[in-house]
C-alpha cells in the first residue's frame, strides 16, 4: 500500500510503481522496496533528475492508459457538442456571410474563408475528427483532422478568441501526439497489440502541467490591482448564485472577498491542491464547485465541463479500472476494461525485466524493452520544450508589442481570464474623401458583425483598411478613416483609447513595434473610482451619470438626445471650455463648476488645461421618467379595478386594462401608453413564469432549444454537402430547404428569449 502514498498528480505515474496497481499481484515480501519522503510526496526520486538519461527514463516510464483513455473520450464528446455551439456550425451562414461585403479579422491577412459550402465541409472534417478522438477510431488521422480544421477556423477570426477556445486547440494538439487510443477505443479492438497497452509518463505530464498552468497563471494575472481591489467583476456579486453569501455579508464584501478574493485564491491554489494526494479531494471539490458556478455565470460553452473532465487526470491513472469494477458484471461488455493488467509497450522505457505473473506463477515472465530509443528522447524533448513555451508565451508581449493595448497582447492565450471588463460610451467613425474633402460618418460596426475591434489596434487597422476598400463603391474616393472610441476599463473614467486625429488607413502598425497612435490609460486617475461610488450612491434611481476624462488639446463632440431633458456637465479636475454649437457661445469651467447643456443639440467640450480634464455628465431621461410615472398610475388604476375599489367608469382607451389577462389585449388598446403598459405586463409575466419554472420544465426548455440549434446545423450542413456533390438546386427549392432548417420550436417564437432578457435589464421594468 505504500505506493498509494506517492502523489499521482506529480510527474510520476503511479501504475509503474504500485505493482501493476494490484494489491494481490505479488506478496509483500517480494516487493519490499522502501520509498523516501521525497518520492512519497512527489512520486519520483531526486536521482531521476540528475542526468539526461534518467530524465528520459522518468518521462517514458510506463503508465496505466486508463485515465488518459477516459479523458480522450470525454474531450472528444465535448468537442463534438462544441462544434455545433461555440464553433458556430448552427449559424455558419450568418457567421461568414458568403458573398456579402464583410470586414474580417484573421491573425494573418492572407487567411481567407472558403466559399460557404466549403466552409461547411471544413466543419464536417472537424466534426468527424472530434468524433474519431472520442471513439479512438483511426486516432492519429482523427486528431489531425480535428486540429488542422480547428486551428484554421481559430486563426480565421481573432474577434472570437478567448482563453478556453485556445485551450481546446492545445489539448487537441497534445492528444494527437499522445497514445490516447490504448484504452476503451475502437483502434484497440482493431489492433490487439495496442489494446490496454501502457503509455509513457510524459502523456500525463503534459496534460497535468497544462491544466496547472491554466489555473496558476490565471491566479498570477489576478494579482493585478484592479482585481485585488474588486473592480474587475463587481457586477457578479448581484447574481443569484451568491444569494447564500448575502445572508452573512453585504454585497460590497461579497464582491471583494468572495468574487475577487475567492477567485484569486482558488486559481493560485487549485493546481497545487490537485497535485498532492492529501489535498486532491478538496481540490476536486472546490474546482468542481467553481466550474459549476461559472457554467451559470457566463456563456462559455463547454469550458466548464472540459475543466471538470480534466480534474481526474490528476488522480491515479488506474482510477477508471477501480471505478468501473463496481458496476454489475453484465455491463462489462460495454464498459472499459477493469480486470486486465496493462500490457507492455515499446513506447515506454523499462528499467528492468518485470513480471506480470501472479503469486501462483500462472503467467510466465514477460521481458520488456529497456533500450532507450530515439522516440523516447524526442518525447522527453517535446515535453520540456512544450512546457517551457507554455510558461513563456503568456509573458511574451515584449516581442509582439504591436498587439499590446491597455492590456497586453491579443486576448485568448495569456490566461488573464475575466481580469478586465470594458464599457463603451461613445464610438464615432469619420471618413474624409481624399479628393473632395467631404466629411461623413459611418455607423459603428458597419460591414462587420464583431465589436472587439474597438479595443485592439491591430483589428482597428484591419477594419480601417477594409473600409478604405469598400467605401469607393459608394463614390467616396481615397477615403481617410478616423476612429473616436471612448472606453472605460474596470470602472475607470471613460476615455479615448486611440488618437482620433490619426488616419488609421495610413497609420503605421507592426506586430513587433509599439502602437504609436494608442492613447495611454490614465491610471493616475484610478483613485477617483472610490469617489464615483460615493457620487452614484447619492443619486436617485432616475438619474444617470457618466464620468469622462480627456487629454489636453482634444475635444468631445456630443449630442444630447431630446429624451434627456435635464443634462449638466460638472467639472472634477482640470479646465474645460464648453461650446454650445447652436448658441455659438463658450463657457469656461473649472473644478466644482457646472453648466446645463440643451437637449436636442450638439455641444463640444474642449480640454484647455495642461493636464487631463475630468468631468461628469449627470442626466435624467425625462421621457422615461414620465413613462414610468404613467405606468405607475395605470398599475394603481388596474389594481383598483380588480379589487372593486374603483367607482368611476373607465374611458374607452383604458378599457383594455380590465381584460389585461386576455391574449392580444394590448393589440386592442388604442392609447400607445396603455398598449406599451400591457405589453410590458405580459412580458414580465412570461419572465416570472420562466424563472419560477421547475427543474423538469427548465430541462425540457433547454433540450428543445439545443435540439433546434443542432438540427439547424446538421440540416444546413447536409444542404451544403449536397450543393458540393451535385450542384445548386433551383432557387425556390433552396429557399424551402433553408426555411425548413430555420424552423424553431413553437414556444420560442412567442417567448423571444433574448428580447425578454434585454427588457428585464431596463430600469423602468
Amino acid at each position: 500500500m505504500e505506493a498509494r502514498d506517492a502523489t499521482a498528480g506529480s510527474l510520476e505515474s503511479s501504475d509503474g510503481e504500485e505493482q501493476t496497481a494490484k494489491e494481490d499481484a505479488a506478496p509483500t515480501k517480494d516487493t519490499p522496496q522502501t520509498k523516501g519522503k521525497f518520492e512519497k510526496i512527489f512520486g519520483f526520486r531526486r536521482e531521476d533528475l540528475t542526468s539526461w538519461d534518467s530524465l528520459v527514463t522518468l518521462l517514458n516510464r510506463p503508465s496505466d492508459p486508463a485515465s488518459l483513455g477516459i479523458f480522450r473520450c470525454l474531450f472528444g464528446l465535448l468537442m463534438v457538442i462544441d462544434i455545433t455551439q461555440e464553433r458556430g456550425l448552427s449559424h455558419l451562414d450568418y457567421k461568414f456571410m458568403d458573398g456579402a461585403p464583410v470586414c474580417r479579422f484573421p491573425l494573418f491577412n492572407f487567411l481567407k474563408p472558403l466559399p460557404l459550402d466549403w466552409m461547411y465541409l471544413v466543419y464536417v472534417v472537424m466534426f468527424f475528427g472530434a468524433l474519431g478522438i472520442m471513439l479512438g477510431c483511426f486516432y492519429r488521422l482523427s486528431g489531425l483532422m480535428f486540429i488542422s480544421s480547428y486551428w484554421y477556423i481559430f486563426f480565421l477570426d481573432k474577434t472570437a478568441w478567448n482563453n478556453h477556445s485556445y485551450l481546446y486547440g492545445l489539448i487537441g494538439f497534445q492528444l494527437t501526439l499522445m497514445e490516447g487510443n490504448r484504452y476503451w477505443s475502437i483502434d484497440g479492438l482493431r489492433r490487439p497489440s495496442i489494446r490496454n497497452a501502457q503509455v509513457p509518463l510524459w502523456n500525463y505530464t503534459i496534460l497535468r502541467t497544462q491544466i496547472f498552468i491554466v489555473y496558476f497563471l490565471a491566479g498570477i494575472k489576478k494579482l493585478d490591482a484592479d482585481w485585488v481591489e474588486g473592480y474587475s467583476m463587481s457586477y457578479l456579486a448581484h447574481h443569484w448564485l451568491f444569494d447564500p453569501f448575502k445572508v452573512i455579508l453585504p454585497v460590497e464584501l461579497i464582491n471583494l472577498l468572495v468574487v475577487h478574493g475567492g477567485g484569486l485564491i482558488l486559481d493560485l491554489s487549485a493546481g497545487y491542491l490537485l497535485f498532492f494526494d492529501a489535498t486532491r479531494p478538496y481540490g476536486i471539490f472546490f474546482v468542481s464547485y467553481f466550474h459549476c458556478m461559472n457554467s451559470q455565470l457566463f456563456s462559455i460553452g463547454m469550458f466548464s465541463y472540459t475543466m471538470l473532465a480534466t480534474s481526474p487526470i490528476f488522480c491515479y491513472p488506474d482510477w477508471p479500472r477501480r471505478f468501473f469494477a463496481r458496476f454489475p458484471a453484465f455491463l462489462s461488455a460495454v464498459l472499459p476494461i477493469t480486470s486486465m493488467d496493462p500490457q507492455p509497450s515499446t513506447s515506454c522505457v523499462y528499467n528492468e525485466i518485470q513480471s506480470t505473473s501472479t503469486e501462483r506463477q500462472e503467467t510466465p515472465t514477460v521481458p520488456k524493452a529497456s533500450k532507450m530509443r530515439l522516440k523516447h528522447k524526442l518525447g522527453a524533448i517535446f515535453t520540456i520544450l512544450y512546457i517551457m513555451e507554455q510558461f513563456f508565451l503568456p509573458y511574451s508581449h515584449f516581442i509582439t508589442q504591436g498587439y499590446n493595448n491597455w492590456t497586453n497582447g491579443l486576448y485568448g492565450y495569456s490566461w488573464d481570464m475575466m481580469v478586465h471588463s470594458r464599457s463603451h460610451q461613445h464610438v464615432k467613425i469619420t471618413y474624409k474623401d481624399g479628393k473632395t474633402g467631404e466629411i461623413g460618418y459611418l455607423n459603428p460596426g458597419v460591414f462587420t458583425q464583431s465589436r472587439r475591434w474597438k479595443d485592439h489596434g491591430d483589428m482597428l487597422k484591419q477594419y480601417g483598411t477594409c473600409l478604405n476598400e469598400f467605401l469607393p463603391r459608394y463614390n467616396i474616393s481615397e477615403p481617410e478613416i478616423y476612429f473616436d472610441i471612448w472606453v472605460s476599463i474596470n470602472e475607470r473614467f471613460q476615455q479615448r483609447i486611440f488618437d482620433p486625429r490619426v488616419d488609421v488607413v495610413k497609420a503605421d502598425w507592426s506586430p513587433f513595434r509599439p502602437n504609436t497612435w494608442l492613447m495611454p490609460l490614465l491610471v493616475d486617475l484610478s483613485p477617483w473610482r472610490t469617489k464615483f461610488q460615493e457620487i452614484e450612491g447619492s443619486l436617485d434611481n432616475q438619474t444617470d451619470i457618466v464620468f469622462i476624462a480627456d487629454f489636453p488639446g482634444l475635444n468631445l463632440e456630443n449630442f444630447v438626445s431630446e429624451d434627456l431633458g435635464n443634462t449638466s456637465i460638472h467639472v472634477l479636475q482640470g479646465k474645460v471650455n464648453v461650446e454650445v454649437v447652436e448658441e455659438k457661445k463658450n463657457y469656461t469651467l473649472t473644478p466644482g463648476e457646472q453648466i446645463k447643456v440643451p437637449a436636442g443639440a450638439y455641444h463640444k467640450v474642449y480640454t484647455v488645461s495642461e493636464g487631463p480634464s475630468c468631468y461628469m455628465y449627470i442626466y435624467v431621461n425625462t421621457t422615461e421618467a414620465a413613462l414610468q410615472e404613467n405606468f405607475t398610475k395605470l398599475f394603481e388604476l388596474q389594481e383598483r379595478v380588480r379589487n372593486g375599489t374603483e367607482t368611476e367608469p373607465l374611458p374607452p382607451e383604458l378599457q383594455p386594462l380590465i381584460t389585461a389577462d386576455d391574449e392580444g389585449s394590448e393589440v386592442n388598446a388604442t392609447d400607445p401608453i396603455v398598449q406599451l403598459f400591457l405589453k410590458r405586463q405580459r412580458r414580465m409575466k412570461e419572465v416570472k413564469k420562466r424563472r419560477e419554472a421547475g427543474a423538469v420544465e427548465r430541462l425540457q426548455r433547454f433540450a428543445v432549444k439545443k435540439y433546434y440549434t443542432i438540427r439547424r446545423g446538421l440540416l444546413m450542413t447536409a444542404i451544403a454537402l449536397r450543393n458540393l456533390a451535385v450542384g445548386l438546386p433551383p432557387l425556390e427549392q433552396l429557399t424551402r430547404e433553408v426555411a425548413f432548417a430555420n424552423m424553431k420550436a413553437p414556444q420560442a417564437e412567442g417567448n423571444q428569449d433574448d428580447p425578454l432578457k434585454d427588457e428585464v435589464g431596463h430600469g423602468e421594468l
